[in-house]
Formats: C-alpha cells, sequence, structure tokens
C-alpha cells in the first residue's frame, strides 16, 4: 500500500515539486502525495501544486498561537491518513505539539551540511565564514532547530566568486536530488536510527 505523504510548503514550492514529480514518476515508488499545505494562501507553491492534480489547503495563522495553529494542520493532516510529512521551504520551526504527534514521521531539507549553520540565510552564513564546501542535508524534524537525525548529505564546492545567490541555486538543485532519494530511503523503511545517526541497512537481495 502507497504511504501517504503531506508536504508543507510557505513559498515557491520548488522541492514539493521535486518531490511530486519523483512520486509520479515512480522514482519514489510506494508513495502518493495526499495533500500539500501552505500557511500561506498567497504562495506560489500552491498552484503548481493544484497543475499537477494535488489537493491543496491553506491553514493561515490568522493570529492563533503556534500550538492552535498546528493542531488545525494536524487534524487536516489526520483526516487525510498522512503516513510522512515533508518540509518543503516551510518557514515555521514546528513545536513539540507537531512532533510529537507525527514522531519520527517529519522529514526537512537545510541548505547546508548539518549540523553547520543551522535557521535562516545558511548560504550567507557559509559565506561569511569562508567555508569551501557546504551542501544540504535532509533530516529527521525534532524539538531542535534544524536538528534530529541525519538522513542523507550531499556537498557542493563554494567558489571564490560564488555570492549569496550563485550558491543557493547550486545548492537547490542538489537538494531537489536529494529530498527525493532520502524519501525513498525512509519510505521503504531501509534504515535504522541508533542515537543521532541514520543508518542505510543492507539489502538482502
Amino acid at each position: 500500500m502507497n504511504k501517504r505523504i503531506a508536504i508543507l510548503i510557505s513559498g515557491r514550492g520548488s522541492n514539493m515539486v521535486a518531490l511530486a514529480d519523483a512520486i509520479a514518476s515512480r522514482a519514489v515508488p510506494n508513495a502518493q502525495v495526499a495533500i500539500v499545505v501552505s500557511d500561506k494562501p498567497n504562495a506560489g507553491g500552491l498552484q503548481l501544486a493544484s497543475d499537477r492534480g494535488l489537493e491543496t489547503a491553506v491553514v493561515e495563522r490568522r493570529g492563533l498561537t503556534r500550538e492552535e495553529h498546528e493542531r488545525e494542520i494536524i487534524s487536516l493532516l489526520r483526516s487525510h491518513e498522512v503516513d510522512w510529512v515533508c518540509l518543503a521551504g516551510y518557514m515555521r520551526v514546528l513545536s513539540p505539539c507537531f512532533i510529537d504527534e507525527f514522531g519520527g514521521q517529519v522529514l526537512n531539507i537545510h541548505p547546508s551540511l548539518l549540523p553547520a549553520f543551522p535557521g535562516l540565510d545558511a548560504q550567507r552564513q557559509a559565506l561569511a565564514h569562508g567555508v569551501k564546501i557546504s551542501g544540504c542535508t535532509v533530516h529527521f524534524a525534532d524539538n531542535t532547530l534544524d536538528g534530529g537525525p541525519i538522513i542523507l548529505q550531499r556537498a557542493v564546492p563554494v567558489m571564490d566568486d560564488d555570492t549569496e545567490e550563485t550558491l543557493s541555486a547550486r545548492i537547490l538543485e542538489l537538494e531537489h536530488k536529494l529530498y527525493a532519494e532520502a524519501l525513498q530511503l525512509v519510505v521503504e523503511g531501509n534504515y535504522e536510527i541508533a542515537g543521532r545517526r541514520v543508518i542505510r541497512c543492507r539489502s538482502n537481495d
């Protein structure tokens, strides 16, 4: 039976598109997008999701507390029998309320090689620190900022003439591939968690 995936977005939704297209092409087998949810009604990714025939919903903050807002999203996801939640440019840190509800089933992607440069403007942080290698990370979300066990990482070189925009673009291209690969891994259950490490299990084939 296909695992039902919810994708949470706040903006343009490029990682959502990459995930949805990978699922549609069966690059991520045994999965289906159950719903795409945004906290912002003007998020560009909503139209891109609709163009792909995906169900969408907007749950605005409307002055709600963080927990009240998340309870509405949780109710929506439960009504769609969601198995996995993928954060794809969802620009709000989730509270323990949400993480505990979907314990171990929330994935996030971040444009740095965590634990380096968590939070906003990761590419700007990388350039400011003068690192020679950056990249992206898919990890299980927990109750820390961009924390949780790391599922997969990929590195990109930082060029001497890089700007925040050029570095971001190269990392984003890699994110689109890495997120689908990580989702495939967890959907297939081909992993185990040892402390903060996610270990890919050996195939019996």
